[in-house]
């Protein structure tokens, strides 16, 4: 039985090499970022209505196109078939089990021809980086539409990889193979190197076909190069001709932005500050979600991820207007510490911990939960505003 979060962080501290481990929980710089997703929450207090006799709430909600029984998803997570064996397709067959969806990341290790394979793909979304060569890109669209997605998310937050100083100081940064120094620290891990060893050969399985290394940190510098720094709002425009899907940009922060989406003809963003992992010192994504709703004048949904680790976070930022939640380190947690029933296990967790708090504040569904937003919901202090417009 999962009790928290955190709880599954240790176990996934004491199942994976430490170099492994810090790349998927640590962010860039001071990580004060990552510090932010957590306190930003923790700065939002509820102000629950008793007597309302709501026994079984619902949340079901329509998540760009797709109904689900809660509007919760799997955020993408780049190499995260390294946390099991199973990879991306074990956290997909959770996802699906669970009816929500699950985003795969450009650089998953299982591509996504194999994982639309193993699922429904009504139930992905794709994760799209915009490459130098834009032929790459294109083709990595039309593989998406091939499998069998609808969804196209693109990753706009990294022009540039800050600096990481946990990935620095385990020497995980600009290597071509494992050092010694990474072989130790995986000695102390049998059951994760066995599984690895067994499964074999691991790349990242998107890139394989574009001649980008033939091992995993071959691949890792490749792409480093081959991302573009310099993508622009001619490049948004240029994908919504050629995907004829459901196209969303993820990584905005700026108001502003989130209305220039709509202008474009987006069907949604999601906001995000990428976990931590990209501008330290950034605001939280919660903190910017009031003003990105009204910025985007009910033209697209708006989705939100960074720091959620508790049912009753997800209930703060669905009254706050966000149509759903992504998560990230959760589900990266769980598979490493129980593969695919870690997934589904912490899927459930977080349904519960909706549906509890939906029963504790007397809301009977997602509309009376949005509904009853000001009088449900305090805020410790004013965080972020923006001057009207």
């Amino acid at each position: 039985m999962i009790v928290s979060v955190d709880q599954l962080r240790q176990a996934a501290r004491g199942t994976l090499p430490r170099w492994l481990f810090d790349y998927v929980d640590g962010g860039a710089y001071s990580e004060a970022t990552l510090r932010r997703n957590r306190d930003a929450l923790a700065e939002r207090h509820l102000l629950p209505f008793v007597l309302r006799g709501v026994a079984r709430p619902d949340a079901g909600a329509s998540i760009l196109g797709v109904r689900q029984p809660f509007p919760i998803g799997l955020a993408p997570v780049g190499m995260a078939g390294m946390l099991d064996a199973q990879g991306e397709i074990a956290a997909a067959r959770a996802a699906t089990a669970r009816g929500v969806q699950m985003c795969v990341s450009h650089f998953s290790i299982c591509s996504i021809e194999e994982i639309a394979r193993a699922v429904d793909p009504a139930f992905l979304m794709f994760q799209l980086y915009i490459f130098r060569d834009r032929a790459v890109t294109e083709d990595m669209v039309r593989r998406a539409w091939a499998a069998g997605v609808r969804t196209l998310v693109v990753t706009v937050d990294t022009p540039v990889t800050p600096l990481r100083e946990r990935d620095v100081r385990n020497g995980f940064r600009q290597i071509s193979r494992l050092s010694l120094r990474q072989i130790g620290q995986m000695l102390p891990r049998p059951g994760w190197t066995w599984r690895m060893v067994r499964r074999g050969h691991c790349v990242i399985g998107n890139l394989v076909p574009y001649d980008m290394g033939t091992t995993l940190f071959s691949q890792a510098a490749a792409i480093s190069r081959s991302l573009d720094p310099a993508i622009g709002w001619d490049d948004m425009a240029w994908l919504r001709t050629i995907w004829k899907g459901r196209l969303v940009v993820k990584g905005v922060m700026q108001p502003a932005d989130v209305a220039t989406c709509a202008d474009l003809g987006l069907d949604g963003v999601v906001l995000s500050n990428h976990g931590g992992r990209q501008l330290d010192g950034s605001a939280s994504a919660v903190d910017v979600l009031e003003a990105g709703i009204r910025a985007a004048n009910a033209r697209l949904q708006i989705l939100v991820d960074g720091g959620f680790r508790y049912g009753g976070d997800v209930a703060k930022a669905l009254m706050l207007g966000a149509a759903g939640v992504m998560i990230g380190r959760p589900w990266a947690y769980a598979l490493a510490a129980n593969g695919e029933k870690g997934v589904t296990d912490v899927l459930k967790y977080f349904r519960d911990g909706l549906l509890s708090t939906m029963t504790l504040l007397g809301a009977a569904d997602l509309g009376a939960l949005r509904g009853g937003r000001k009088s449900l919901l305090l805020e410790a202090r004013q965080t972020t505003s923006f001057d009207e417009e």
